[in-house]
């Protein structure tokens, strides 16, 4: 299993994950101004009711995107490791509706607009994956709302747990069936909808079964076939360049 890389490395993992980028294509890439800062965990990369004028890359750690309601209640709307670059939306959108937050303590590099604009207008291949990568977002979220309205639990979370491993894996954080996981039960039920008792049922089941262990922040899957089998899970809505768990 790799380590998290710091620099722009670990998004050109993430776009060749998808599609195939040139060597000058990388070297530009490579070239773009960034600012980093580190996060812990509860902290916003950006703000609902923000304007920003950069995207923030993940470089280590994670982050969430959420809504917050009345009373402190919070929809985690997706998951984002290293490589995910989660407001590149706010490249056109403007103003966002949500926001970002770091779960865990996070390394983000915080690129301008500005040269994120410049970048896509002399290279249309980089601009094609990066519109391909927020295609592939709204696949997920498709899948994320599918698992939410019609899944039982225990097959909410093991498609998420599957969906999890075959992302880290993609960009090289994952292997065997092993992936990080530093991520709490509360977060876990604010991602899938469910009470944290309930998780925490739904997580002693899985144990019991030998599907899943979780111990020091990494997700082992014991047996892959039965949990993908039990989420009825396909990678194809992941859209990975010939990749399969």
């Amino acid at each position: 299993m790799l380590p998290p890389d710091h620099g722009l490395t670990m998004l050109l993992r993430k776009l060749d994950s998808i599609g195939r980028l040139t060597a000058e294509e990388q070297q530009a890439i490579e070239s773009l101004p960034v600012k980093t800062r580190v996060l812990g965990p509860g902290q916003d990369i950006v703000q609902e009711g923000d304007r920003p004028s950069q995207s923030g890359l993940v470089l280590n750690g994670w982050a969430c995107r959420y809504k917050m309601l009345s009373m402190g209640r919070r929809q985690i709307l997706s998951l984002h490791i290293a490589g995910d670059i989660p407001d590149l939306e706010s490249l056109h959108a403007g103003m966002m509706d949500h926001s970002i937050g770091a779960l865990t303590q996070a390394t983000v590099a915080f690129i301008p607009h500005e040269s994120l604009r410049e970048l896509i207008a002399h290279f249309p291949g980089v601009a094609a994956l990066f519109w391909r990568d927020l295609l592939i977002a709204a696949a997920t979220y498709r899948a994320w709302l599918t698992g939410v309205g019609r899944r039982p639990a225990y097959e909410r979370m093991a498609h998420l747990f599957c969906e999890l491993y075959v992302r880290q894996q993609a960009v090289g954080l994952g292997s065997e069936h092993r992936c990080p996981f530093p991520i709490t039960q509360i977060d876990l039920g604010d991602a899938l909808g469910l009470s944290n008792v309930h998780v925490n049922r739904v997580l002693q089941d899985m144990r019991g079964s030998g599907l899943i262990s979780l111990r020091g922040g990494e997700l082992v899957i014991e047996q892959w076939q039965r949990l993908a089998g039990a989420a009825e899970f396909d990678p194809a809505y992941l859209h990975l360049k010939g990749r399969a768990a």
